[in-house]
């Protein structure tokens, strides 16, 4: 992590840009990491590319093999169900905590929050509707205040993320994602413990839904089909 009241260092750079090239599937599985040509594009030395690379490899988004070289690592169904399992723990608990007391601030963001992607879903932007998906899951987290907690969830979502970029434009889904969210809302609005924590625990299990389909699918796809998550 940066230091306090300093900016990030070019590590934090470059691990921000190869983290979301990687979670947004820019960057596939089995995809080679030459630091070289990191360094070269991004204008840093190779020390930065290392150290960001042993930080994703921490993260399970990269493989590094000594002596072969670095890999956007496979998406791993055992990875994702635990990120399942750790998303649940924690946001459920979270819910419980937050609602209760909840202010007017908080409230207001996670409305202008619902507004984007309302808009976002109208005119198609997916990528603009999963940004604020994941933005309104971290207004409603960090609203508990436990910064060690959050970087446990943020580094639990990385693989699952991956894997919900292709699995969020099935068809009714990201409708039914935004319908989930305003469910959260509400019940924070209500500064009701149980509802919130019940809301979110139903909005995880259709999430763990739709990422079973896509593993199922996966699964089922033919040697010469494109391949992300290996079973």
């Amino acid at each position: 992590m940066a230091a306090a009241g300093r900016g990030p260092s070019k590590a934090d750079r470059v691990h921000g840009i190869l983290r979301r090239r990687i979670r947004e599937g820019a960057l596939a599985p089995g995809a080679p990491l030459r630091k070289e040509d990191i360094a070269a594009e991004l204008g840093v030395s190779r020390a930065p590319v290392s150290e960001a690379l042993a930080r994703l490899a921490d993260e399970g988004l990269v493989e590094i093999f000594p002596q072969h070289g670095s890999f956007v690592a496979p998406i791993r169904p055992a990875d994702v169900r635990e990120a399942l399992f750790i998303r649940a723990a924690l946001e459920v608990e979270a819910m419980r905590r937050l609602a209760p007391v909840a202010d007017a601030t908080l409230v207001a963001k996670l409305d202008e929050n619902l507004s984007g992607q309302a808009l976002a879903l109208d005119v198609g932007d997916l990528a603009r509707f999963h940004d604020l998906d994941e933005a309104l899951h971290a207004l409603l987290f960090s609203a508990v205040d436990f910064p060690r907690a959050a970087r446990l969830l943020d580094a639990a979502r990385a693989p699952l993320d991956r894997l919900r970029r292709s699995a969020l434009p099935a068809p009714g889904r990201p409708q039914a994602t935004l319908a989930e969210h305003r469910w959260l809302v509400e019940a924070v609005r209500a500064r009701d413990a149980d509802l919130a924590a019940a809301a979110m625990r139903a909005h995880l299990a259709r999430v763990t839904q739709s990422v079973e389909r896509e593993l199922l699918a996966a699964s089922n796809r033919s040697p010469g089909e494109p391949r992300g998550v290996p079973v």
